[in-house]
């Protein structure tokens, strides 16, 4: 497909109406695949024969230096819909134009003691620097450009990808892997689906998600819908709410492969490795060989080993010229994040050096999410909606922490006729649409309600389900299109494969 160009001569972002194939796809892959173990050397020659090899390192120079331990992928999933018939692709709400580009990029660093896996995913409208290359169309050199990362792939094919990301990280790849979109289903599916569970309802018909509280049994197709979904009316948080359902996925799914004798069974194993490696392409250097080696290294990497890193942000909405809106990161926050991957560290415990080295300051506290509206400008009232005493008392503590004008204190529920609430409820006038944002961003799971007339204070009903208050804060809005300087950084953030799995 042909790329589009703006006036300015910078191709134009993709259009929106472009549907996002989940970055769980590419995570649940390399855990199948890099997990792979004890199925002996018989395999090698089968493995050998399934693996489609690329180059992506071709003609790169000015690369960052090697990590003090360990290995790093970059695993990236690319919006190709290829051979999928037009009847499947709508049963999988997966229609539309798609687009030559990478709706998914994980960088993975599995340590040296091969015991801990860190994955971090870069948000696709990520804003930077594309190195000089040659165009993937035309073959002319291309001079440094910005943009969105997603493009990256379009602008030059995967060896600018890779060069994109080793700029903006600093972090050196060792080993790469390209997953197209068929083959989550039937990777899922032949895995025999795996059990989600949710506390609440969800529903998007979007993506075709329609779940009820509990834990459900998902196949593939209903698989691709959890992790796609990004309009749940129950779940305000949009792209940060699919993120954590993406770590409990992927976490379920590598749960799934270890702990029901699939990667035992030589049937099942093949049927996986069949799904899966007719799927992928490889860098030329991870033989098959290597996956098994690496597999049987790996054997007893356990849920809470594998840790979800998030990339603290300054703005999610970073208006340029020609490309819209874009994500910036923080600076600081994501030098640290990535310079602990570079160095091998636990990035929960920066100070914890397996290498010996002198660690990188670590951050102090958790990144707080950016939001439109300051909470300063957001009143609130809050009610307990329980039965449970001081449950109103401490959310309106946590809320008036970040900031929030509280118009009085908790009130009982009983007074708006609610005294068993299991979800937290937000009331809010839709005319105030922006403010009850920040505070749906505070309460991630809370449910929207809007009351006509409620006026300008939104009302939260605080339910049994409540655990606390999300750190928010304004985001800072750039003066020009050129990134710098800025307030100190907040922290990155982390969670562990034993938090987020179903129980």
């Amino acid at each position: 497909m042909a790329t589009r160009s703006t006036a300015a001569g910078r191709p134009a972002a993709p259009p929106a109406r472009r549907r996002r194939w989940p970055m769980t796809l590419a995570g649940m892959v390399a855990a199948l695949v890099l997990v792979t173990s004890g199925v002996g050397w018989a395999w090698v020659k089968y493995l050998d024969g399934k693996i489609d090899r690329v180059d992506p390192f071709a003609g790169l120079d000015d690369r960052p230096d090697g990590a003090t331990g360990g290995t790093t992928f970059l695993i990236v999933g690319t919006d190709s819909r290829e051979g999928v018939s037009k009847e499947r692709l709508n049963e999988l709400h997966a229609g539309g134009e798609a687009c030559d580009c990478t709706d998914t990029m994980i960088l993975v660093h599995l340590n040296a003691k091969r015991d801990q896996a860190t994955m971090v995913s870069i948000p696709r409208d990520s804003y930077v620097t594309f190195p000089a290359h040659k165009d993937k169309g035309s073959g002319r050199d291309v001079g440094e450009s910005k943009g969105k990362i997603n493009a990256a792939y379009t602008l030059g094919g995967r060896n600018l990808a890779v060069a994109t990301v080793e700029k903006a990280t600093n972090v050196r790849i060792d080993h790469y892997i390209e997953v197209n979109f068929l083959s989550f289903v039937s990777v899922v599916d032949e895995i025999g689906g795996v059990d989600m569970c949710t506390p609440i309802p969800l529903k998007d018909p979007k993506s075709g998600l329609d779940l009820p509280a509990g834990t459900t049994h998902l196949d593939g197709v209903q698989a691709l819908q959890y992790v796609r979904a990004r309009h749940i009316s129950s779940d305000p948080t949009g792209d940060i709410g699919r993120t954590q359902r993406q770590q409990k996925f992927m976490t379920q799914v590598l749960a799934r492969a270890t702990g029901t004798g699939t990667l035992a069974n030589p049937v099942k194993l093949k049927g996986v490795l069949d799904a899966v490696l007719g799927s992928i392409k490889v860098d030329e250097g991870l033989s098959a060989q290597g996956l098994l080696d690496l597999g049987t290294k790996l054997k007893g990497l356990s849920s809470s080993g594998i840790t979800y890193a998030q990339i603290p942000l300054k703005t999610m909405d970073y208006q340029v010229k020609d490309w819209g809106s874009t994500v910036l990161w923080d600076d600081a926050g994501s030098r640290a994040l990535f310079d602990a991957m570079r160095n091998d560290q636990d990035v929960t415990n920066p100070g914890k050096s397996p290498a010996g080295k002198s660690p990188s300051p670590a951050p102090a506290g958790p990144a707080p999410v950016a939001v439109d509206v300051a909470p300063a400008d957001v009143y609130l009232q809050v009610y307990n909606g329980t039965t449970q005493p001081g449950l109103g008392g401490k959310a309106y503590d946590g809320l008036a922490q970040q900031g929030f004008k509280m118009s009085g204190a908790a009130r009982a529920g009983q007074q708006i006729g609610i005294s068993d609430a299991v979800q937290t409820v937000i009331r809010y006038d839709p005319r105030w649409d922006r403010s009850v944002r920040s505070v749906a961003a505070a309460l991630p799971g809370a449910e929207l309600k809007p009351v006509d007339g409620l006026g300008r204070t939104i009302e939260v009903v605080v339910g049994s389900s409540f655990t606390g208050v999300t750190p928010v804060a304004a985001a800072e809005k750039p003066a020009s299109t050129t990134p710098g300087g800025g307030a100190p950084s907040p922290a990155y953030t982390t969670t562990t494969g034993d938090k987020v799995v179903c129980k």
